[in-house]
């Protein structure tokens, strides 16, 4: 079967690389018996990969079951897999198959894995290596022939580092890890899925379909959608139902649904990881540094007028610009050369006001020369450019000590020695 066959068979809509990257791995492992790990945010489909495995696999006759372990109380996990004896515990009034032994050479979909008790997890675990399980109540190993395909929305990795998650299980359900992007990473479906969507919901409550304005596209495309699919279908409906306008604008659109306001900009938290600090986290965290050295700068330039008895006109003027007057405890460095200092000058030259106020630029004492022009010289506003600056900061800071350098950056020293390697530094 072709990729876009696989789609319509199964309703999977997009045209996103990664997307089709993961749509691919799944068809490729399909016929195979190999354990796969699928994760994802909430909401990206997870279950509907499992599906897709199962339905190409040589077992595609056989059950399939989907179980959601964290729906399922930490007491009663082991018989619901297992199954159990009777009088194996207070209620046991009979035996009971247990799922692993009712959908033999079948497949069994472990939702939200990382849910799992940690001695379910070591249950689990003897079944995917050996095959065998043994009922609730019982002494007797049974057999079973069911390949395990586990879904996460969790980092497992941070779990293991908590000790709420077994490694040996992760190495063993991670033999295929497939990843399924969110819906923020893919935003070039969004117009797809709600096409579809309103399309559905029309039919479902025989009404003309919706469609989007440029401007509300655009506001849809630039929202991060925590809910992912789950919940562009449940904003589509509210659409379809309470908008009259079937053309709907961004007055009706952020009426009915005021999330779509919600930039989410990422914020500064020390200590975080590498997989929940992103390059832009960084750059945030640089242009809080950079300020603070333009302020340092102000105060500089302040002194230094100060000191060289400048005349540059009335000082209130000057702290208009945001040049404040450095604290006594805030000198100027005893090795700081200024060069030459010129005689006071004669006159200021006053920029025309076209910014709003007037910067004052100086003049020497030769009333034949004005100078009508300054030349502006921005740094680079390059992210990289920006990321390498602070990277090689934090290497002096700590005198090249990565491991140090990187909780200062809010990295991992994985992730800072790949960024050293990238950007070349020594």
């Amino acid at each position: 079967m072709t990729l876009q066959s696989i789609k319509q068979k199964f309703g999977i809509l997009g045209v996103s690389a990664s997307l089709d990257n993961a749509l691919n791995t799944a068809i490729r492992v399909a016929p195979t018996d190999l354990t796969v790990l699928i994760s994802g945010e909430s909401g990206v489909g997870k279950e509907v990969f499992s599906k897709v495995i199962h339905s190409l696999s040589p077992r595609k006759h056989n059950p399939f079951i989907a179980i959601n372990c964290g729906a399922i109380p930490e007491g009663t996990i082991n018989s619901e897999l297992f199954g159990h004896e009777k009088g194996a515990f207070t209620g046991a009034l009979g035996d009971r198959k247990g799922y692993f032994e009712t959908v033999d050479g079948g497949t069994i979909f472990l939702d939200e894995i990382g849910e799992m008790p940690l001695d379910t997890q070591a249950f689990l675990l003897r079944v995917l290596e050996s095959g065998e399980f043994i009922r609730v109540g019982s002494s007797k190993a049974q057999k079973t022939d069911v390949r395990v395909i586990a879904a996460t929305n969790v980092n497992l990795e941070e779990l293991i580092r908590k000790g709420k998650f077994r490694e040996d299980l992760y190495f063993r359900l991670s033999i295929v890890p497939i990843r399924v992007p969110s819906l923020k990473e893919r935003r070039e479906d969004i117009r797809i899925l709600f096409r579809k969507f309103a399309v559905d919901f029309s039919e479902k409550y025989n009404t003309n379909s919706i469609q989007l304005s440029d401007q509300s596209l655009a506001i849809m495309e630039n929202y991060s959608w925590p809910g992912n699919i789950r919940e562009l279908r449940n904003i589509t409906e509210q659409l379809s139902v309470l908008s009259e306008e079937r053309l709907v604008g961004p007055e009706t659109l952020l009426r009915i649904a005021p999330q779509l306001a919600n930039r989410n900009l990422p914020s500064i938290v020390r200590g975080r990881d590498e997989e929940n600090m992103s390059e832009r986290d960084i750059l945030y965290k640089l242009l809080f540094e950079m300020k603070g050295d333009m302020n340092d700068l102000k105060s500089l330039v302040f002194e230094l007028i100060s000191n060289n008895q400048l005349n540059v006109g009335d000082m209130s003027a000057l702290r208009q610009l945001g040049l404040k007057q450095p604290a006594a405890d805030y000198p100027v460095p005893s090795n700081y050369n200024p060069g030459p200092v010129y005689p006071p000058p004669a006159q200021i030259i006053e920029k025309e006001q076209d910014t709003g106020h007037q910067p004052y630029y100086i003049s020497d004492n030769d009333g034949d020369e004005i100078y009508h022009a300054a030349e502006e010289v921005e740094d680079s506003l390059s992210i990289d450019a920006m990321e390498k600056e602070l990277i090689m900061k934090a290497l002096k800071k700590y005198n090249g000590r990565r491991k140090e350098a990187a909780k200062e950056l809010g990295l991992s020293e994985r992730t800072l020695y790949r960024k050293i390697k990238q950007y070349d530094i020594h």
